[in-house]
């Protein structure tokens, strides 16, 4: 197990230009799996080339366990790196490219044989070694570049958006198959993604990166919960946002006063954040929470299967409300009704830029 540390790494492709990535701080844990999520242009996976080595920062440090490892070619620094489009060799056998890194490091052929065929039963596809890589489809392609990439036994995977190229449901079942071989090796995995979804679904923790520059890192429900800032918050997206001033806890608005005991604020101008699953319409007076009861008129109503899709004008706001269903069929567009929220399912941060 090897714990992965960035101190200050930065890279400027062009001296004229913004950095690529900026002065960036991060202790990635031993074991764990974390994810490099953001925008395209942010800087996550040139983030990843600089740890794997095909890229040198122009400041900073990287170490593993303590061991500084810039100046360490690519080859000894225990760092594999999967990439998105398989780069597996054509006119190669299964076999043959899964046991390459193996027949550079000399190890003689009865070993490779038997780690080969170790490795193909990992990623669940025993018996296709005598395959080309034609001959395979992309899901499967993708699982011999995994197998290729831990027959060597790295100190560091690194997944460059492994599963961008895979539709849906093959993308379901490359995560269950990562999240299961990371547990089960315990290896360090850092992975890169544009998809909150996947971040969320797969890692231990996530580092959000805009511009460069690290927003957040945290435990995937630490986004939805409590977002650093209004642009994280938004970059998740399904959020309401209602501005105002916050003091002793209550949230003071255009559309009411709110309890709210969660706050990244002590006090001040700041954002209240109001996920649309936590609204609840109700019918009843008693299922009312009085301290944080609004009343509006309902613009639209969408089914959208798992949920239905609400929009709910409140004064100048629109609140989204995800609920039951059913309750398409309980309600018209211009009906209004009331809206409940409990208080420790708000979040409130500085104000920020919401569009």
């Amino acid at each position: 197990m090897t714990t992965v540390r960035l101190s200050g790494l930065s890279k400027f492709f062009d001296e004229k230009s913004a950095p690529a990535v900026n002065a960036l701080d991060l202790e990635i844990e031993s074991g764990k799996l974390t994810a490099l999520l953001g925008p395209s242009g942010c800087g996550k996976t040139t983030t990843m080339k600089m740890i794997a080595g095909l890229l040198s920062p122009t400041d900073g440090d990287i170490s593993f366990d303590g061991r500084s490892i810039i100046g360490v070619p690519p080859e000894d620094r225990g760092a594999v790196m999967v990439f998105q489009n398989y780069l597996l060799f054509p006119y190669m056998s299964v076999a043959d490219n899964v046991g390459f890194g193996l027949k550079m490091r000399k190890v003689d052929k009865g070993t490779i044989k038997a780690r080969v065929s170790e490795m193909l039963d990992l990623v669940q596809l025993p018996g296709v070694e005598d395959r080309k890589p034609k001959q395979l489809s992309g899901g499967q392609q993708q699982r011999v570049a995994l197998a290729r990439a831990l027959v060597v036994e790295p100190k560091v995977l690194l997944l460059d958006e492994p599963l961008s190229n895979l539709d849906a449901h093959l993308r379901d079942e490359m995560r269950e198959l990562v999240r299961r071989i990371q547990t089960e090796l315990d290896i360090t995995t850092i992975f890169v993604t544009h998809d909150q979804e996947e971040a969320v679904v797969l890692a231990d923790r996530i580092a959000l990166l805009f511009d460069g520059e690290l927003q957040q890192f945290d435990e995937p429900s630490a986004f939805y919960e409590r977002p650093r800032s209004v642009e994280v918050a938004t970059f998740f997206g399904g959020t309401n946002f209602v501005p105002g001033t916050y003091e002793n806890g209550r949230m003071q608005t255009s559309i009411g006063s709110f309890s709210a005991p969660n706050s990244a604020i002590e006090q001040g101008a700041a954002m209240l954040s109001i996920r649309p699953e936590e609204v609840r319409i109700v019918t009843d007076e008693d299922e009312r929470t009085y301290e944080n009861f609004v009343t509006g008129t309902i613009r639209s109503r969408v089914y959208v299967g798992r949920f239905a899709r609400f929009q709910v004008s409140v004064g100048e706001h629109r609140i989204e409300v995800f609920t039951e269903p059913g309750q398409v069929k309980n309600f018209n567009d211009g009906d209004a009704v009331s809206l409940s929220f409990d208080p420790d399912s708000l979040w409130v941060m500085e104000p920020g830029t919401t569009g």
